[in-house]
């Protein structure tokens, strides 16, 4: 059964992130992903980014995977996100 570290490991291994947390009960992951790769794509294009990282692992491993995607300047715009 995945870790939360091992799904953070999985996906910053396919995609460059500036930001990338990821907590979960082994079954069931949330993410925060931040990445210029989302710069001008659509919320479904930015999960199949993620799914494309994760490969295999999606099916095999992670079973529910809940994603917030989210530019830099979108991140940055946030309460709480970086400047």
């Amino acid at each position: 059964m995945p870790t939360p570290d091992d799904v953070r490991r999985y996906i910053a291994a396919g995609l460059e992130c500036s930001v990338l947390e990821v907590s979960g009960d082994g079954q069931h992951f949330e993410a925060l992903i931040v990445s210029s790769l989302f710069e001008g794509k659509r919320l479904v294009q930015r999960h199949q980014i993620v799914y494309r990282a994760l490969g295999d692992r999606m099916r095999e491993e992670v079973h529910a995977l809940s994603m917030r995607t989210l530019t830099p300047a979108e991140h940055a715009a946030q309460p709480g996100g970086a400047a």
